[in-house]
């Protein structure tokens, strides 16, 4: 099996993607097609609850969803902008 590689927007530079959208529509494809399966894995098992956590998001708001999807696409280097600043321990 070939391992299908992309332009990794986050880390800028090419890398393994990911195998499959993580999502259906518009962002889940874009997701696919710039950003690799490390920098989806590091914001999906550790900056998402981190912003989750910090800013004690409710995702039942969706205006709360919004800033997640927000940080996310600005994490993957998806969309300009400045991250919130979130503890990540050091």
């Amino acid at each position: 099996m070939t391992v299908r590689m992309v332009n990794c927007n986050h880390f800028k530079k090419e890398m393994p993607g990911l195998e499959k959208p993580p999502f259906p529509g518009e962002i889940g494809q874009k997701i696919y097609d710039l950003v690799s399966a490390d920098a989806w894995n590091k914001w999906r098992n550790d900056m998402q609850i981190k912003v989750l956590n910090e800013y004690r998001l409710n995702m039942s708001d969706k205006k709360d969803y919004e800033v997640l999807v927000k940080q996310m696409l600005l994490f993957l280097g998806l969309e300009d902008g400045e991250n919130m600043k979130v503890n990540d321990g050091n």
